[in-house]
């Protein structure tokens, strides 16, 4: 007789269990307006923790699956997903995952019900977001470049509601010669004689989602110059109307420690058509585009990933008994997960904020202290949600003790995928120097001051307060620190910048938090907000070390 059992946690709606994500849209949306989008984000809450997930733990062991060759010895690099990514498609599509951004029924807040439904969604399907991301990144590139020829092309199908029309987008730039420095791609662009298009030479070391349609990709057209400057942005279809690759040959699928379901390849293009996106050269700052959206769901996915590690925990504590009580009565296993729910917390609005910002930027109703923002709390987010989703994703397994380490409970997998987080689209390191730079040669964090502020301004609870004492005193240390670093040794300034990326990341997420828990006192009379702006503030803020 089997004396030892463990009831497993399970899912309720996850919109409707989500009282962090249902108070944040309460603040941010109008009344009527939220009324008119709640639907969509019930039904998206009952998939994710109904047949989307049983689905997800019944797909546990697949993978996806290249075939290279047919029977007759024609290279055809087949590549076949698995169930869960076919029927993950069909519902981001017809439920308009990426749909809503563009149909922009809400002016700038259709990006902030598109991130809602990509954060309900992700956590149950094994990553689909990352195809997801680069489609949406790929589309609003696309229609910055003003090329109309492929916006007509592509944009539509990249941004359907129909499955038997939507496009994927796939995004090459990782070569043998450097992930981030890709200045030092060595992929060559064509003209060949008689032809329009040009045709690329070269080998993507590290290309994710190879299934799409489409990919936009850097190369360098012959005889332009080395160095970023002299790369060229460029739009390639994927297979010809046979599904024959177009001279792209699949050499292997990666083999990674997370995102398995994930077809991440190794390619050669020998010869493969492409059509210039806009202009011959300046290809990186080109795509930037679509790094910004990818960042963006980055950080969405990372707080996703946290809120299902967390729900699970929560509900696994009410079931599990140990010496004699549940854990949910032992008071130190309740801090632990309150500490986690604090930083998952902050995390979120710090993503949504840039929600809102990226939302703003696309309605063109930005200002210049808007737009620096969003182009400096862009790799901030991205980084500092990132580290957080390891972290608290450590934490949830621990909280099973035996069963989180056990590869069949589904638990690992939410470390394992988390792990991309801190990597996919520049790692900790990239970012905190691309922070510096978006600072700006004035070397000044002023504009973010004022915005913190300005979110201040109106709390008036007196512990409210004295946590937003705690942030601004933060964001002062960070400015000095960077006053003082100027004209010291640049090696200098670049040793701090992590530390100093990551204070401004959870300062503001700080002061994002008190700003949340005030608006929820008054309107939903609940504490729980600012309970979890005390834990966080406790948690560190300020990282900066001052150079001696």
């Amino acid at each position: 007789m089997d004396l030892f059992k463990q009831a497993p946690p399970t899912l309720g709606n996850q919109y409707e269990d989500d009282r962090v994500l249902r108070s944040y849209l309460a603040r941010v949306f109008p009344r009527e307006i939220l009324s008119e989008i709640e639907p969509s984000l019930f039904e998206m809450g009952r998939l994710a923790g109904a047949e989307l997930y049983e689905l997800q733990l019944a797909d546990r062991l697949n993978q996806p699956r290249l075939t290279q060759w047919d029977a007759w010895g024609n290279r055809i690099d087949k590549i076949e997903l698995t169930p869960l990514w076919r029927v993950a498609e069909r519902v981001a599509v017809e439920h308009g995952v990426v749909a809503t951004a563009y149909e922009r029924k809400h002016g700038s807040l259709s990006r902030v019900h598109q991130c809602a439904l990509a954060y309900l969604f992700t956590p149950s399907t094994d990553i689909y977001s990352c195809p997801l991301a680069m489609t949406d990144g790929a589309a609003r590139t696309l229609i910055a470049s003003g090329n109309a020829e492929l916006i007509e092309r592509a944009v539509r199908r990249l941004t359907t509601r129909a499955p038997s029309e939507f496009w994927t987008a796939g995004q090459w730039m990782t070569e043998l010669t450097g992930g981030s420095d890709v200045g030092l791609s060595e992929t060559i662009a064509k003209k060949e004689p008689g032809e329009d298009a040009f045709r690329l030479y070269g080998r993507k070391w590290f290309t994710s989602a190879i299934a799409s349609q489409i990919a936009l990709t850097l190369a360098r057209p012959e005889g332009n110059p080395p160095g970023s400057r002299g790369l060229a942005l460029f739009y390639i279809e994927t297979r010809d109307e046979q599904g024959r690759p177009r001279n792209i040959e699949i050499n292997r699928l990666k083999d990674k420690l997370g995102t398995r379901k994930v077809p991440t390849a190794e390619l050669t293009l020998n010869g493969t058509p492409a059509r210039l996106v806009m202009g011959i050269s300046d290809g990186v700052r080109n795509i930037t585009p679509l790094l910004n959206i990818t960042r963006l769901w980055n950080g969405i996915s990372a707080v996703s990933l946290m809120r299902r590690g967390l729900a699970l925990a929560f509900d696994y504590a009410t079931k599990r008994v140990a010496f004699g009580s549940a854990l949910s009565e032992k008071a130190l296993h309740m801090e632990t997960l309150m500490d986690l729910q604090a930083e998952a917390e902050a995390a979120f609005q710090l993503a949504f904020y840039v929600a809102e910002l990226t939302g703003r930027s696309e309605a063109g109703e930005m200002d210049e202290h808007d737009a620096w923002l969003l182009r400096v709390l862009t790799p901030v987010m991205k980084l500092t949600t990132a580290k957080q989703a390891v972290s608290v994703a450590s934490e949830v397994l621990e909280s099973f003790g035996g069963a989180g380490y056990v590869e069949d409970t589904g638990l690992p997998m939410l470390l394992r995928d988390s792990q991309v987080l801190p990597i996919w689209e520049g790692t900790t390191n990239v970012l905190a120097l691309d922070t510096l730079r978006a600072v700006g040669a004035t070397n000044s964090i002023a504009p973010l001051l004022a915005t913190v502020d300005r979110l201040l301004q109106s709390v008036h609870d007196t512990n409210l307060s004295a946590l937003s004492g705690i942030a601004l005193a933060a964001l002062n240390h960070a400015a000095n620190w960077l006053r003082e670093t100027q004209g010291a040794d640049r090696s200098i300034l670049e040793a701090g910048a992590r530390r100093f990326a990551l204070t401004l990341g959870r300062a503001i997420e700080l002061s994002l938090l008190i700003r949340h828990a005030h608006w929820s006192q008054d309107h939903e009379h609940d504490k729980q907000t600012t309970s979890s702006a005390r834990r966080f503030a406790r948690s560190g803020v300020d990282l900066i070390v001052d150079h001696s």
